[in-house]
């Protein structure tokens, strides 16, 4: 008999522990499979989880279970559930906000880009096309920091002029 089938044997046993940590009867029997499944690779890794070669480690099965345990009860505190009527009021406030009108966006920022100088132009078109600001420095031979605040500065009146609703 393998020590998996051994611990197996003990399935009932496990899953009262696990439902002594304060889990519904479903997510125990989740958390006991998954205590098998990690067990399992811990075996076939080479661990040995017995003494000796009749009795399992009744304490590492405990452990594991319990470490699976506060693992789903660390998952659950980070799952911030809403309610549906929540979930439809939010809803209904998207579909009474009217779209966003990129295209005269697109023809301000435009416009915008037309009244700043050539240099400030290129080197905002360049950064925001994919180049970094240290690769086009090095190309140019220009000032890392020039180009820094030349882009953030665009970047700030871009910020400043262009408002969305």
């Amino acid at each position: 008999m393998t020590p998996l089938e051994k611990i197996a044997k003990k399935h009932n046993d496990w899953l009262s522990i696990v439902k002594s940590f304060g889990c519904n009867p479903e997510i125990a029997e989740d958390i006991v499979q998954e205590c098998y499944i990690k067990l399992d690779g811990l075996l076939k890794s080479g661990i040995d989880i017995s003494y000796g070669s009749s009795d399992i480690n009744y304490y590492y099965v405990y452990k594991t279970l319990k470490a699976l345990y506060i693992d789903l009860y660390r998952k659950e505190k980070k799952i911030f559930k809403v309610g549906v009527e929540a979930l439809d009021k939010y809803i209904f406030e998207e579909e009474q906000k009217p779209p966003k009108d990129i295209n005269s966006k697109i023809k301000e920022l435009d416009t915008l880009l037309d009244k700043v100088s050539w240099y400030n132009k290129k080197v905002f078109e360049i950064v925001t096309s994919g180049t970094s600001i240290m690769e086009l420095s090095r190309k140019t031979g220009i000032s890392y920091y020039s180009l820094y605040n030349t882009f953030t500065n665009v970047k700030k009146l871009i910020k400043k002029e262009i408002k969305w609703d």
